[in-house]
């Protein structure tokens, strides 16, 4: 029987990490075989009232998952692995690549989530090539980003050569002394690429990204002045910063402790793999520090963001079991804001100022770097690669647009350089290349244990809630008479004791409300619920400008 001949066509289609910060999801399809690369998720934006992370919508994958042959992880930044323990449960069967560093910090992770389904984790390391089924035959290049073991995917095709930078910058000082695959970039140019997607979140930054020999030689500074203790607050997944902080303890022969979950569990994980370096002697138990003089104690602790129940954040506030500021502790915040999160690193910082400590913060020195690269970074990438076709990612819109016309600057014709939105379908032949429709790509809201079940009539109750605050009207009704109350309760709407007077004329307009509803002989509780319900919010509003949450509740008394 004659082999069928492979349609020359590939199909690329972002399920997240386009026109945004986080949730990098990106789908390649090729004669009805698909792979996914990178499954991250995103930190929620303010106005999502209680919820914990937000993942990419998967459903089309659900729908397709007999075509789908692997997933493809390239490092262990939430953004980039995040999604994968509230998936798999979903997607049995499913093979997942990755670096070593990168599946051990995934593992962590699903210990933490009983139903994982059928899991199967495979190492691969820079150079390494790997044929995950006759469509997609994957070469994998290292990148410098802020976290190690980061590698970039050069996806073999029928139609051609996809290559994925994922997170990058050309750092030529790393930290662990290990810097791009330059030769693999290189040869790449010279093999011919179709398409590219980039990382575009240093795209609006001129010049280059400051290399992370910058930061430890601050880090060094700040340790040869300091006299009292030093904390050091960093994301769990930056082993960088932590591997410079624990070189500069023992430099200066200080002991390090490790305090809050994430980066405890980080830091040893790193360790065990061989990607952090400690030596014997130099880590103890928070617990034992205080035996110390603080001119011999380091703590590396979370909080760098100002979570509020992170470690940095409670030893602020004074809230935290074992630890306190001791006026002239010197803190460190080794990570710039997050967008959204600038009001509560300044309150963290504030409250370290009045208990005494001296504190160094991004916008004051060199603590941190950015792990992504700037223009002309990206102007390096698009010259060695030389790809036929751009696609900017992992960034917000502006991002993308700034990628493009750095793109334009070197000659690349603006058609092809696709800024496309999550779930816009990219199709592309040897020469071609064009959008030819979308599938839906939304957000999925997890919040506790409930994936998905928190939406947009969820988050507005909890908008209204969290503004205006909630009035509870109970009327007892025998034979549609008012036998009892009405009685309203509020909470966080107007303090009772002064607004007795606003309450009982709401009282006696429900009154009036159900008398006039029996003389019209109206039946149907959902009326009446409506009736009470706008009335006494029209009520609310004229007498205060406020819309609080009306819920009314009617108790049928029987004889």
């Amino acid at each position: 029987m004659a082999r069928r001949k492979k349609n020359k066509s590939v199909q690329i289609v972002p399920l997240g990490g386009v026109g945004e910060i986080g949730k990098n999801m990106f789908l390649i399809k090729s004669n009805e075989e698909m792979l996914l690369i990178d499954a991250g998720l995103a930190f929620p934006e303010e106005e999502m009232l209680g919820v914990d992370v937000v993942i990419p919508d998967i459903n089309y994958l659900l729908e397709n998952k007999d075509k789908l042959k692997g997933i493809i992880l390239t490092h262990g930044h939430e953004d980039h692995i995040g999604a994968i323990p509230y998936m798999m449960s979903q997607l049995d069967d499913i093979p997942v690549w990755g670096t070593g560093l990168t599946l051990g910090l995934l593992k962590a992770k699903l210990k933490e989530f009983p139903d994982n389904g059928n899991l199967s984790l495979n190492e691969v390391k820079p150079g390494d090539k790997l044929s995950v089924s006759s469509n997609f035959h994957l070469e994998f290049f290292r990148t410098n980003h802020s976290i190690p073991d980061t590698v970039g995917v050069v996806i073999n095709t029928p139609a051609g050569i996809i290559v994925y930078t994922s997170d990058f910058k050309f750092d030529q000082t790393p930290v662990n002394g290990l810097i791009t695959d330059y030769h693999i970039l290189g040869e790449l140019g010279r093999r011919g690429v179709l398409a590219m997607l980039s990382d575009s979140t240093n795209a609006d930054r001129a010049g280059y990204t400051l290399s992370e020999k910058v930061v430890g030689s601050t880090i060094d500074e700040i340790f040869r002045q300091s006299k009292g203790r030093i904390i050091v607050a960093t994301f769990a997944s930056n082993l960088h910063r932590i591997q410079q902080v624990i070189d500069a303890s023992v430099k200066y022969n200080r002991k390090i402790g490790i305090t809050g979950r994430s980066i405890y569990n980080a830091t040893n994980i790193a360790m065990e793999l061989g990607y952090l370096h400690v030596p014997k002697g130099f880590l103890m138990d928070v617990n034992k520090l205080d035996s110390l003089p603080p001119q011999k104690v380091v703590l590396i602790t979370t909080g760098s963001q100002g979570e509020p129940m992170s470690a940095l954040t409670r030893i602020a506030n004074s809230e935290h079991r074992k630890l306190e500021i001791i006026p002239g502790d010197t803190v460190v915040i080794a990570a710039s804001p997050i967008p959204g999160n600038e009001k509560l690193v300044s309150r963290t910082v504030d409250r370290l100022f009045k208990q005494g400590a001296e504190v160094y913060y991004h916008s004051l020195s060199g603590v941190h770097v950015s792990g992504h690269g700037s223009e002309e970074e990206l102007k390096l990438m698009l010259n060695m690669v030389k790809p036929r076709f751009l696609i900017p990612v992992h960034g917000e819109y502006r991002h993308l647009v700034q990628h493009a016309k750095i793109a334009e600057k070197l000659g690349m014709a603006r058609k092809n350089v696709f800024v496309v939105e999550n779930g816009n379908i990219m199709e592309f032949t040897p020469k071609t290349g064009k959008v030819t429709g979308s599938i839906p790509a939304g957000k999925v809201m997890v919040d506790g244990l409930g994936i998905g079940d928190v939406g947009n009539v969820v988050l507005r109750d909890r908008r209204v809630l969290s503004q205006d605050g909630i009035v509870v009207v109970v009327v007892g009704l025998m034979d549609k008479q008012l036998v009892s109350g009405p009685e309203i309760v509020t909470r966080g709407f107007v303090y009772v004791r002064e607004s007795e007077s606003l309450l009982e004329e709401a009282k006696l307009l429900v009154q009036r409300l159900i008398l006039k509803m029996n003389q019209k002989k109206l039946s149907d509780w959902n009326i009446i619920k409506g009736e009470i319900r706008e009335q006494v919010n029209r009520l609310f509003w004229e007498k205060t400008g406020r819309n609080p949450m009306i819920l009314p509740v009617i108790m049928e008394i029987n004889e």
